[in-house]
């Protein structure tokens, strides 16, 4: 589904990224960890054509992407999860989810948003209350319930347990994962909780220095030292 090809991108100036290649198949899980200042964000970003790629390329379903536009990504089926509770706190929590679905016909998404209550039914509860007023677990929670109004086919998750309680990392872990078995989304997450992603991921890609340092299961992975590597060099 998404092929990346010997990556490089940064910002301004400076060079994050220096030739990772990787891909993702059609309704996988794939964890992309490592130590802070990898690259693994700045890999999402230029996915979804937030930052410009200076050289290399990304595929998604055959289509180049090169310099295309966040928008229409969307379009195509791609859309992206940033960290830190990215919510609009002035909004309700059914506005929140109508600028999600802000390409859709106004049917289509009142049947994304109706669809979406269903997954996440603690939204609905809450729908006419602001974004705000929101635990910081359910703000969570509606950030993914908004990536998921257009109804992608590959869903991007930038750190989803930042700042959460291990009880409500777990109950967000366990949407990611109903969302790809039953939804069949594909998903491309970056985590720094990396034994809690790799009880869910099918597979897992390693960084450090902007590169791909190791790929794998996650079993592959867990084994020996080889997550001691990878974080501490």
């Amino acid at each position: 589904m998404l092929q990346i090809s010997e990556l490089e991108t940064g910002y301004g100036q400076k060079q994050v990224l220096f030739g990772p290649s990787l891909e993702i198949r059609s309704e996988e899980i794939v964890a992309l960890i490592g130590p802070n200042g990898a690259g693994k964000s700045t890999v999402l970003k230029a996915v979804c054509g937030l930052i410009p790629v200076w050289k290399g390329e990304v595929r998604f379903e055959g289509v180049r992407l090169n310099g295309s536009t966040p928008a229409h990504n969307v379009s195509r089926g791609i859309t992206f999860c940033p960290q830190g509770n990215r919510v609009f706190g002035g909004l309700t929590v059914l506005e929140n989810l109508e600028v999600g679905g802000f390409q859709l016909s106004r049917p289509d998404l009142q049947r994304r948003i109706e669809e979406t209550f269903a997954m996440f039914p603690i939204l609905k509860e809450r729908k006419r209350r602001e974004a705000a007023r929101l635990s910081g677990g359910e703000q969570q929670m509606l950030a993914l319930a908004r990536a998921l109004v257009p109804k992608p086919k590959l869903l991007m998750l930038d750190e989803p347990s930042l700042g959460l309680s291990p009880n409500i990392v777990e109950t967000v872990f366990e949407k990611v994962r109903h969302i790809n078995q039953e939804a069949g989304v594909t998903v491309l997450i970056v985590e720094q909780k990396v034994r809690d992603v790799l009880r869910i991921a099918k597979r897992a890609y390693g960084m450090r220095l902007g590169r791909i340092a190791m790929e794998g299961h996650p079993e592959e992975l867990l084994a020996g030292d080889n997550l001691k590597r990878l974080f501490l060099g």
